[in-house]
């Protein structure tokens, strides 16, 4: 009999459908595994911001867990909103219960919108339970400086050496995204555009740092990338990539989907990417 490659995503449901669990779920069937889903929040959302967050009870949070790794399993499991403390503890007893090998952690503090998606007390427990649990965390620049101890990081050229400062305090590799800054000379890179959005990926376990280079797009359709580079890094992960591999895919993913979905009117606000 043939084998899924099995992601379970742990995150917040958008009722938009651009972002959290939808985008989660809509990534990983693109790839070609098999999605499954632990629900941490229900939000009120569309696609011009986040209007309400209604937690869902820890115990049923860490029951949708129980329920789908002592019966399915999982090759990757990838975790986005956990918005408390004990969110964070669950999550972790779980993790460190069943042992699962790819854990890709996006660290998911605040919306696109400015909306507060994170208690102040579950970043501290997020450092100290859930991130040595992970294999990768994926943060945007603000999570990242928060990740830091509020260091701002306000230029290109600081990214790469807090993409390893990361990798160091945590002992983990560091995916950093960087779609909030841009660099203005793309000359190196062949890509015929003004611009050119830079990731840096740290590879902890070989050391190795990648440059992801990509055309930024002109689109307000952008909700919901960092979920969607995530849980394609996981699928990949769970395909049986390596991280140098992954990290690429994922990369590569993102930016066709952002591409793909560049033209397309959804709401009033920011819409999805575009995930086939």
């Amino acid at each position: 009999m043939k084998r899924y490659k099995r992601v379970l995503s742990i995150a917040g449901s958008d009722s938009g459908g651009g972002a959290g669990i939808q985008a989660d779920i809509k990534t990983i069937s693109a790839l070609d595994c098999y999605a499954m889903n632990a629900i941490t929040a229900v939000t009120v959302q569309n696609t011009i911001g986040v209007e309400a967050v209604h937690p869902v009870p820890v115990d049923i949070i860490k029951g949708q867990i129980e329920a789908v790794l002592s019966d399915i399993g999982a090759d990757a499991v990838k975790i986005g909103m956990l918005h408390s403390a004990e969110v964070v503890k669950g999550v972790a007893e779980m993790l460190r219960k069943y042992k699962i090998d790819n854990v890709v952690l996006d660290p998911v503090m605040v919306s696109t919108s400015g909306h507060r998606l994170i208690e102040e007390s579950a970043i501290a427990t997020l450092q100290s339970e859930l991130i040595p649990l992970s294999r990768v965390i994926t943060p945007n620049i603000p999570e990242a400086e928060i990740l830091l101890g509020r260091e701002k990081l306000d230029s290109q050229a600081a990214l790469p050496e807090a993409a390893k400062k990361l990798a160091h305090i945590y002992n983990v590799s560091v995916l950093l995204k960087a779609g909030h800054l841009a660099l203005d000379n793309p000359t190196n890179y062949n890509i015929p555009s003004t611009e050119v959005l830079i990731d840096y990926f740290y590879d902890n376990e070989t050391g190795i740092m990648l440059e992801l280079p990509s055309q930024r797009i002109d689109t307000r359709n952008t909700h919901g990338t960092g979920c969607t580079m995530s849980s394609a890094l996981a699928a990949l992960l769970a395909k049986g990539e390596g991280l140098k591999e992954a990290a690429n895919g994922a990369k590569a993913f993102i930016a066709k989907a952002i591409l793909d979905g560049a033209e397309y009117e959804i709401g009033h606000g920011h819409g999805p990417v575009k995930w086939k």
